[in-house]
């Protein structure tokens, strides 16, 4: 039986590209939500937790996350009631549901940014571009966005390889067992995510809100397109300890619980903004983690200013108790607080996971989006109406085809069947054509979309020529695209407000945003379409902390987090300053050196090492950092390091390896050991009598019952 998960559901894999309908989605998330995975969020007194995990294991729970506070546990077949019952135990502080969070997104294919920089819309729509141009260099270093999403595609994965519009220098990550590595894709949501946040400004591909700006990836999302409420939870922490001030989460689900609340309200409360997607139902039904009033709720909007139709808007009431006690409050951080451009959203795809299309005229440029179908056909260009029929006029042609009446895949599908080489499908209404021919679709020209405006052109050509590719640049829509567009605009504002807080950035973008829809806040909009050079002018204006940034002068504070695995150590600058930090020097105590913002190094041989990190900031002054690392190479002389124990369990018993090194390794019946101070075997019959425990280095353990 599978887990209690959270809806964060990965679009479906079609002709290379990932698309979902928000019909799909909604689909999804309700299932999903309401699936019995049996999994569980257990909230202990820290110092007792193992206790109490001891406890679960001997009730027939599997360990799934264990983070400071709570673990969360698999027990197959069991209920809520259950569980409670079975880890009834006096330092446990709550049992809860695991829910499910999926991704806000649907994908659409579509332009051609491989030979010149093409700026997103909600670019401009959100002042950013104003906000950009009045950038200091390293201004954006005093800003790090936390991304907690399907990986990016920093190197080969599920949809794609290196997505070359970053400066991968300053992004960082956090691995999981569960879904891998986080620089390879797992899905190309999280990197579309990270692109609407990041992406360089340089002469390719797009350009993000806060082009350049430090993230650090956290991959919740694993094959199965989905991961769980605990997994939130504990990304909250792991985005604090790489010194993260901003959170953005294109995902959600039903169902709230006490350990994600807590979460991001300790984020909130030291200061840090998070962000999350209101959903893509198109109903009011409230999706957790935005329906939290420590976390920011994003709506989504189209270029032209009109909400998207699929956009989530919960009421922002509160009821609560019966009869004479009951109380309806209103209360501004359950419902939609902010929208901004989710509506075929231009970002970054892993390398070749999207298509992109060219088209021309009688040797005329056409703008158009791609379909389906790659390849290639230049050709006559034939009337064919609204498609409806077949016609052998067709024959050899490329098929000019007006929107409307029937399916796009029965006019394209008709355009093939009389002999057509490709088809332009023009759009009925204003706009671009952003569409595709379904799931079902066996047709194998080439196809793409073309504008209203663009109708005569296309009708009245002589010869056209149409070519989809593989591309690195594609199109998504949903409040997952919204989501990092704020994020995006937040740290740009922060960049200019250092001594702000995450809070004071929040109500600056609601106090600045542009009214749309309904006069002044609504459900749909919240307050309005966020502006980022309004917002920091507002806080020049009306707040305390609205200086301080863009030109300060205060030293730089010279910090650092690190992560080691037996000899080899990761190491991110965490460091701050209200001018930004101009350059790094990092000293690894073994006599090597390096200046990356974040940098891996391998150590020779264990023991403990004096890291030091120095900074200096745009204006020259210094800081330094000195911290102590210890290294081990996993070995101990056969297993003299490590302590072994055994315990009863039924007819099965298991084995715990542990050392305050660290243990790494695999027992002979299947578990790995990836360097946690214990590691349990997985369940052994009693009448098997011996187990065997093999270190990464040194001799094998055999362990007896």
């Amino acid at each position: 039986m599978k887990h209690i998960k959270r809806p964060i559901t990965h679009p479906q894999f079609v002709n290379s590209l990932y698309q979902l309908t928000a019909a799909f989605l909604c689909s999804m998330m309700v299932m999903s939500a309401n699936a019995d995975d049996s999994r569980f969020i257990i909230q202990v007194d820290e110092a007792n937790k193992g206790l109490v995990k001891a406890l679960s294991k001997r009730a027939g729970g599997r360990l799934k996350l264990e983070a400071r506070g709570f673990f969360a546990a698999e027990f197959p077949g069991r209920s809520l009631n259950d569980v409670r019952g079975l880890v009834n135990n006096p330092h446990v502080i709550s049992i809860e549901e695991d829910f499910r969070r999926f991704p806000m997104g649907f994908a659409d294919e579509g332009a051609n940014p491989m030979t010149s920089q093409v700026i997103p819309y909600a670019i401009i729509q959100s002042q950013a571009d104003q906000l950009q141009s009045e950038l200091s260099p390293g201004d954006l270093m005093s800003q790090k966005v936390c991304v907690i999403d399907s990986g990016i595609a920093g190197s080969q994965g599920e949809t794609g390889g290196l997505n070359s519009d970053f400066d991968w220098n300053v992004i960082t990550g956090d691995s999981d067992s569960g879904t891998g590595y986080w620089g390879s894709d797992g899905g190309p949501h999280g990197t579309h995510v990270a692109g609407t946040i990041a992406a360089a400004d340089n002469t390719v591909g797009v350009i993000g809100m806060a082009p350049g700006v430090p993230l650090h990836i956290i991959k919740v999302f694993n094959a199965a397109g989905w991961g769980y409420s605990s997994d939130l939870a504990y990304a909250a922490q792991n985005c604090a300890q790489a010194g993260a001030n901003i959170i953005s989460m294109s995902l959600g689900g039903g169902g709230s619980n006490n350990a994600e609340r807590n979460a991001f309200d300790s984020f909130t409360a030291d200061g840090g903004l998070v962000l999350a997607a209101a959903g893509n139902d198109g109903n009011n039904v409230v999706s957790y983690p935005a329906g939290y009033e420590s976390v920011m709720m994003v709506g989504a909007n189209d270029a032209d200013n009109n909400i998207a139709s699929f956009s989530q808007y919960p009421t922002c009431t509160q009821t609560t108790g019966r009869g004479k006690k009951r109380t309806t409050v209103v209360k501004d951080g359950i419902c939609v607080e902010i929208s901004a451009g989710g509506v075929n959203t231009l970002s970054t795809y892993p390398a070749g996971g999207a298509s992109v299309a060219i088209a021309s005229l009688d040797g005329t440029s056409l703008a158009v989006a791609a379909m389906e179908n790659q390849g290639a056909a230049e050709a006559a260009v034939y009337g064919f109406g609204i498609g409806n029929s077949q016609d052998p006029g067709a024959d050899g042609k490329i098929c000019a085809i007006d929107r409307g009446s029937i399916s796009f895949y029965d006019k394209v599908n008709n355009c093939e069947g009389s002999g057509g080489v490709g088809a332009i499908v023009v759009n009925n209404e204003p706009g671009a054509l952003f569409a595709t021919l379904g799931d079902a679709n066996d047709t194998s020209i080439p196809a793409v979309g073309a504008a209203q405006s663009d109708r005569s052109a296309v009708f009245g050509a002589t010869n056209a020529a149409i070519t989809i590719g593989a591309g690195d640049f594609g199109y998504m829509s949903g409040t997952s695209m919204a989501t990092p567009a704020v994020a995006g605009v937040a740290a740009l504002v922060w960049s200019q407000h250092a001594n702000c807080t995450g809070e004071d950035i929040r109500n600056a973008l609601k106090q600045s945003a542009q009214d749309a829809g309904a006069p002044g806040k609504d459900l749909y909009h919240g307050y309005g379409i966020v502006q980022a050079k309004a917002a920091s002018v507002w806080l020049e204006q009306n707040s305390s902390c609205g200086g301080g940034g863009g030109g300060g002068d205060n030293p730089p504070t010279a910090s650092f987090s690190q992560s080691c695995t037996l000899l080899t150590c990761e190491f991110t600058d965490t460091s701050v300053d209200d001018v930004g930090i101009a350059t790094r020097a990092w000293n690894f105590g073994d006599g090597n050196s390096n200046t990356q913002s974040s940098t891996t190094h391998t150590y020779a041989a264990s023991g403990t090492y004096t890291v030091t990190l120095t900074v200096t900031d745009t204006t020259g002054q210094i800081s330094s950092q000195p911290e102590a690392v210890t290294v081990t190479d996993g070995g101990g002389g056969g297993g003299s390091d490590y302590t072994v124990a055994t315990y009863n369990a039924g007819r099965n018993w298991y084995a715990v390896v542990s050392s305050p090194d660290g243990v790494w390794g695999s027992f002979d019946n299947g578990a790995n050991c990836d360097g946690g101070t214990t590691c349990q075997s997985n369940q052994q019959r009693k009448k098997s009598g011996t187990m065997v425990f093999s270190p990464s280095s040194g001799d094998p353990i055999t362990i007896i019952w």
